[in-house]
């Protein structure tokens, strides 16, 4: 392993918390470098703030749940709900990661309920796989950059936007991380309201814990995180995760 650095690339600001803070956690506790990136500073996440009020809020709320755990958080500043695949976001994406120098990334799945979560997770693979090329950006090179291990976090509730179940190739046990994961979640407080307007539901935290049950029944433990592995040509095809934590292959 040339760097123990891991990132998790995903959409919003509270996305991290909910689909693999544990895992976070854990590797935390192994004295890794963890950075937190989010596409978007959830300017959409309000029914009564504009969207410069809600951005400095949410910002705010990531990085105190980072620093709960001695991580790192970046924001690419895109807007909520129009994330697209293009040159522009793209090159953000790069530069993250060439500023990061991640072998191991976590993402969105690649398909999801919600539309800038699929662009994000295309996002994601492409910069992995790039951003080490000395040419992709102006930005130096890191010598330690490499093709990093790239993880799927689970979509929202476990199933595809067809509602078909998601199976993971990779369980990670979070039992022991249960409450501080959930202590970061807490952090973004102004979600609740948010979700409770838009999507009917005051369960911000339980639908996370619900989701980390499900995941344990799965694995064989109190709770767990759910992850799919990207093993294309030129990845790692070895889990990482399962060396790491003794995670339970699905």
């Amino acid at each position: 392993m040339p760097n123990k650095t891991a990132l998790s690339f995903l959409a919003h600001p509270d996305d991290a918390e909910f689909l693999c803070g544990g895992t976070l956690i854990r590797l935390r506790e192994l004295g890794w470098s963890v950075h937190i990136a989010s596409a978007t500073a959830g300017d959409c996440g309000t029914m009564e703030q504009d969207r410069w009020q809600i951005s400095a809020v949410r910002t705010a709320e990531a990085k105190r749940a980072a620093e709960m755990i001695g991580a790192t958080y970046h924001c690419l500043d895109e807007p909520d709900i129009f994330v697209v695949y293009d040159k522009p976001t793209l090159r953000k994406a790069v530069e993250l990661f060439r500023a990061v120098a991640p072998s191991l990334v976590f993402t969105h799945a690649h398909r999801d309920y919600q539309m800038d979560h699929e662009v994000v997770s295309q996002l994601a693979r492409a910069a992995s796989f790039g951003y080490g090329a000395p040419n992709a950006v102006d930005t130096p090179r890191n010598p330690q950059s490499v093709i990093p291990h790239l993880y799927y976090c689970d979509p929202i509730e476990g199933i595809d936007p067809l509602g078909n179940p998601v199976t993971p190739t990779t369980f990670v046990d979070i039992s022991a991380q249960r409450e501080k994961k959930s202590a970061m979640l807490a952090c973004h407080a102004s979600q609740r309201e948010w979700l409770r307007a838009h999507h009917g539901m005051d369960e911000y935290l339980e639908s996370m814990a619900r989701l980390g049950a499900t995941r344990g029944r799965q694995a064989g433990v109190l709770a767990a995180e759910g992850f799919v592995q990207h093993r294309g040509h030129a990845y790692p095809h070895t889990d990482l995760l399962a060396e790491l934590f003794s995670a339970l292959n699905g």
